[in-house]
């Protein structure tokens, strides 16, 4: 068995203790997955359709983009295929997502942070353009590969966890692909489900690894067709429902995982009795522990 071979098939966890009253509402706890974060599927996806595909191959380096997550996925499974993996970022992200990546042996390029997750992608395509042999680029933001991995994973898990029961799905977007993929498969499967896109409530926020889509280059893999509504969260509500998360259901997640269980609960009271809401937690809160908002 491979690292790859422990990507998905992570829990589904009922929410019992933050008030939905009169609705079900589940988590899928994707911080289960190898490098701990929903990630783990699209950089795994990615990266074997590009050796399948003969553009990944032996002399090539990955690069891409991240906020931090996908570069922890590409590289844990760089370093288990063996392929060395190059990856810019936004200088403000966590330093605890920055050095689990040099843990792996990654390199790190670091961008300006006042461009945020645009500015890492403007600069890795420079930097492919400028030597694209050099370069295996899987580029999450426009690959297809990205939102199957969750139309025929995550999506797939969901169904099957609730029985066919869910009838709301909440999840915030950065790529999207975990939004597309699974909104895709549920409305698929389930005609009836209901599909929610989070996102900040200003441009200027602190839910990391989360767009404000008005505000920021729009991901080529982006379905809007998809979306039923768009919830706002703002920062504040995003921190308070990670604390939340921790210390009243025992589940450490990281803050766009509290931004998402924060419009979960939000849509909530809105809906009828017996719905069925899924959303996602997308990391685990050891990737933020020297954040301050911990102490509030």
């Amino acid at each position: 068995m491979s690292v790859f071979d422990r990507v998905g098939n992570t829990p589904l966890v009922e929410l019992k203790n933050l008030g939905a009253r009169h609705v079900s509402l589940f988590a899928k706890a994707e911080f289960g997955n190898p490098s701990g974060s929903v990630k783990d599927r699209a950089a795994a996806a990615m990266i074997l359709e590009g050796i399948e595909r003969g553009l990944l191959v032996k002399g090539k380096t990955m690069i891409d983009a991240t906020s931090g997550n996908t570069g922890i996925a590409y590289a844990m499974l760089g370093a288990a295929l063996g392929f060395p993996v190059a990856l810019y970022m936004p200088q403000n992200t966590s330093q605890e997502r920055k050095q689990i990546i040099r843990c792996y042996g990654a390199e790190i390029v670091e961008t300006s942070p006042l461009e945020g997750s645009d500015g890492a992608f403007e600069a890795v395509r420079i930097a492919v353009a400028a030597d694209p042999e050099k370069y295996f680029y899987p580029d999450q933001y426009n690959n297809p590969a990205n939102p199957n991995a969750h139309f025929t994973g995550t999506g797939v898990e969901i169904l099957r966890q609730t029985g066919g029961g869910v009838t709301h799905f909440v999840a915030g977007m950065g790529t999207s692909g975990t939004f597309v993929g699974v909104s895709r498969r549920l409305k698929q499967d389930q005609p009836g489900v209901k599909t929610f896109a989070v996102q900040p409530a200003s441009p200027l926020h602190g839910i990391e690894g989360t767009k404000h889509m008005a505000s920021t280059i729009r991901p080529g893999i982006l379905d809007e067709s998809l979306i039923d509504r768009i919830l706002t969260v703002t920062t504040e509500e995003a921190y308070e429902m990670t604390r939340r998360l921790a210390r009243q259901e025992g589940l450490f997640a990281g803050i766009s995982s509290g931004g998402n269980v924060a419009a979960s609960l939000k849509l909530a009271e809105t809906l009828p009795p017996g719905s069925v809401v899924v959303t996602i937690l997308c990391d685990s809160g050891s990737r933020y522990v020297s954040d301050p908002f911990w102490e509030a």
